[in-house]
């Protein structure tokens, strides 16, 4: 009777002990399962801060009085506007297809003043992520707002789109943000 209540006891703890086996390895994969979401996530935001700071630059360099004042320079908006117009309706608007629209590049630099982003690099110090936008003038059309000073006169507005685009070097996978930008222009010819 001893015996086999030995038996019994071995037969308990064996299971017991593959009950809490299973657990562990249960609980070690949803672990190294939730690491894997939340480096996922923390790279989606890396991401979508690249190309945030791609759309800064474009902005920042539109902006720049010292790029503005120098003729032999031009700002993203305004070499977007000399070159081809963008159909967004049969265009795909890429961060991968070079499709000859105006590009800048946001390196760890940052953004330096009477400056074209143009040069090759990193934005960040670790040499792991790209970041840069596209202009594209999209149309010219008439102002909408309750200014009649705008809407009647020889102003029109000019449409375009700007497309942030950040990616992991090495990655196949870009995130991409597009804003559409309307400036206060003369009637075409």
């Amino acid at each position: 009777m001893m015996k086999l209540q030995r038996g019994m006891v071995m037969i308990f703890a064996l299971v017991v002990l593959l009950a809490l086996t299973l657990l562990g390895i249960a609980a070690l994969g949803s672990s190294t399962l939730q690491q894997k979401m939340a480096v996922n996530s923390q790279q989606q935001a890396l991401l979508f801060n690249a190309a945030e700071a791609a759309l800064a630059g474009v902005m920042f360099e539109s902006e720049d009085e010292q790029l503005l004042a120098d003729d032999t320079l031009l700002d993203p908006i305004s070499e977007a506007r000399q070159g081809d117009r963008l159909d967004p309706i049969s265009q795909a608007f890429s961060c991968f297809i070079d499709q000859g629209f105006p590009s800048r590049t946001v390196t760890s630099s940052g953004f330096s003043p009477g400056t074209k982003h143009q040069l090759s690099g990193t934005q960040d110090s670790q040499n792991r992520l790209q970041s840069w936008s596209r202009t594209a003038f999209v149309r010219e059309q008439a102002c909408r707002g309750s200014s009649n000073v705008i809407g009647g006169s020889n102003i029109r507005c000019h449409v375009f789109m700007v497309r942030g685009c950040g990616q992991l070097i090495g990655s196949d996978y870009a995130v991409a943000n597009t804003m559409t930008v309307t400036v206060f222009a003369p009637v075409s010819q």
